[in-house]
């Protein structure tokens, strides 16, 4: 649950950003300079999720929310929207659960493995801000720079306390991501112009989550753990970009959470074997 709220947060810090009004009216020609530059930098802050926010406005208010007692979730995201929260901002909050549900599907029922649920909701998420191919690079970067580093401590067995030596790790991470990030207009294809501090932000303090699930395991593991991690946040970055699941949450958000409920209750009362286990022991089962 704790992890729920956290991955929520980082949905609020990433859109909300986009959502508050920064520039002022010009008065000179500084005033527009200045105006053109902090809108600019508020345009910068996120990229909204794929689609016209104007076109989920829209769609909004085309539908009747009915009776505020039937539907009073709907009735507060009008007034949400109303008072300025961003469509994109609710919309992304309202199928967080949602991706929960399908990371927790594809771990429980099918048996990815991966760096838990908070991570890569808090990765797709990342990927929405960012675009798939830059998240993926700095993601990469910091599991890179990360585990070089947990090496190189255990190799010349420099021992440290957690919680310094995670502060180490980080300062590396900052470092590595700060590298990366000083070479990319050098690599073609490749465009951080539009990232902003947030993505970059989270994705360098997940790094404490990647070394301590990385603790006491091989490479080889840490490297599987990593791509099926990848895996679980780009197929959560597609169901957050689906424009038909979009519209779905925004005009049936009640629905929406009442049916992801009952989903995760009764996934949670299967007590299995998952589907990669199946297979694996599909000659022993097959025997028997």
């Amino acid at each position: 649950m704790a992890k729920l709220l956290l991955a929520s947060f980082v949905a609020v810090s990433l859109l909300f950003a986009g959502s508050v009004t920064l520039a002022q009216e010009p008065t000179t020609n500084m005033g527009s300079v200045e105006s053109a530059t902090t809108d600019a930098l508020e345009q910068n802050l996120v990229t909204p999720l794929r689609g016209q926010p104007g076109e989920l406005t829209n769609l909004l208010n085309s539908q009747d929310p009915g009776s505020v007692f039937a539907n009073p979730v709907k009735h507060a995201i009008r007034s949400a929207v109303d008072h300025g929260v961003a469509v994109d901002t609710v919309v992304l909050l309202l199928l967080l659960p949602l991706v929960a549900a399908v990371i927790a599907t594809a771990r429980h029922l099918v048996g990815i493995q991966g760096f838990g649920i908070l991570l890569p909701a808090a990765l797709s998420v990342v990927f929405v801000s960012t675009g798939p191919v830059v998240g993926i690079a700095l993601f990469l970067v910091i599991v890179i720079v990360a585990t070089i580093v947990r090496m190189l401590l255990r190799k010349f067995k420099i021992s440290l306390q957690y919680l310094p030596r995670m502060a180490f790790i980080l300062w590396m991470v900052v470092v590595g991501v700060l590298a990366a990030m000083f070479s990319a207009p050098f690599i073609s294809g490749l465009n951080v112009a539009d990232v902003s501090i947030f993505p970059v932000l989270i994705l360098i303090l997940l790094a404490e989550d990647f070394t301590r699930v990385q603790l006491g395991k091989s490479v080889r593991v840490a490297v599987a753990l990593t791509t099926e991690t990848l895996i679980l946040a780009l197929a959560s970055f597609v169901v957050l970009q689906l424009r038909p699941v979009q519209h779905f949450a925004l005009l049936n958000p009640e629905m929406l959470l009442i049916l992801v409920a009952i989903f995760d209750f009764f996934l949670g009362k299967y007590a299995g074997l998952r589907l990669l286990e199946l297979w694996r022991f599909r000659r022993l089962i097959g025997a028997r």
